[in-house]
């Protein structure tokens, strides 16, 4: 199962790496978006599907990210890498503070703090006199990454986001294959048996709401630089709706399964555009399709279905046998 993981994992990578070479197939930008939001997803699942706990107002980090990015490297001509590791910073210390007011309250009550916490920030945002209000925050310059790479170069752009993305992604792994990982799947699983056994559980909600976070700003950070826009719908609890969308359809119970629901949202989106308004229904009607049919998300149901076409089956003499020896 492993070796098939990591051929999978080799073969999305060598065709992303691709992609700039393709460009009468795919278009780089929007390859661009869906790694963004491939990244957010899988931040956001920390919480969800690893930890438990569901927010509704993750649109917040992501926004702020974006935001921030936005003006620093706009209004203060703030280095492009400086701008996004600052962008994920603050949204770190936003999800920190949102989340040590929020893990007083467990369940839908958790949700509807964090929802009401988004708003006020979507709020900020609106009203503030720097961020534009309604049109947003506009033509934010790309300007250049270490001082060498030039980002108006879309192709360049392209393999920084990739890489940045990549990089946030193996900080997913590292953080749910680790001990850190392992308890926060204990506090997932039954919350006052980790209490009972002596971990710190308010502790570690608040870090892994930070962790969290920080990703999910730095996502943000680099739509706002890839799009040149920092706008209100990054920061509005309908962005916040989608990632829970991406999150349970391609399995939260996995590590990457988000990243092929944000795959899947994504292209919807693009490819569906010229349907307008009907675009919603469709991507509705999808989601119930694949709930119905992939009860524990796309990547959870193949991740089932492998483990069972695996699975040893007793012989005639009781004795385990595999599906191979049977063929």
């Amino acid at each position: 199962m492993r070796t098939l993981s990591f051929a999978a994992i080799a073969v999305v990578l060598l065709a992303l790496l691709a992609v700039p070479f393709v460009p009468q197939l795919i278009y780089s930008v929007f390859v661009m978006k869906m790694l963004c939001f491939v990244l957010f997803a899988c931040a956001f699942n920390l919480l969800l599907g690893h930890t438990g706990i569901l927010s509704f107002g993750h649109a917040a980090f992501f926004g702020t990210g974006a935001y921030v990015t936005g003006i620093l490297v706009k209004e203060y001509g703030v280095p492009t890498d400086l701008g996004i590791l600052a962008g994920g910073l603050v949204a770190a210390a936003l999800g920190t503070i949102i989340g040590a007011l929020a893990i007083h309250r467990s369940g839908i009550y958790l949700a509807m703090i964090t929802l009401a916490l988004s708003q006020l920030v979507f709020f900020f945002f609106l009203q503030a006199p720097f961020t534009g209000a309604e049109d947003g925050l506009q033509r934010i310059p790309r300007g250049t990454f270490l001082g060498v790479i030039d980002l108006r170069n879309d192709t360049a752009l392209y393999y920084v986001v990739l890489g940045i993305v990549g990089a946030g992604l193996w900080l997913v792994w590292r953080t749910v294959n680790s001990p850190f990982g392992n308890v926060l799947r204990a506090i997932r699983e039954h919350e006052p048996r980790a209490i009972s056994l002596g971990y710190p559980v308010a502790r570690y909600k608040v870090l892994v709401f930070t962790i969290s976070a920080g990703l999910a700003g730095i996502a943000g950070s680099l739509k706002a630089i890839v799009f040149q826009l920092a706008a209100l719908y990054d920061v509005h609890w309908h962005t916040s709706g989608d990632v829970i969308l991406m999150t349970l359809l391609g399995g939260m119970n996995t590590v990457f399964g988000p990243a092929v629901g944000a795959a899947l949202v994504s292209a919807l989106n693009h490819y569906l555009d010229p349907f307008g308004a009907w675009v919603t229904v469709i991507i509705g009607l999808v989601f119930m399709t694949c709930v119905l049919t992939f009860r524990q998300g796309v990547v959870g149901q193949l991740n089932q279905w492998f483990s069972s076409r695996r699975a040893p089956i007793p012989s005639a003499k009781g004795q385990p046998r595999s599906h191979a020896h049977q063929q």
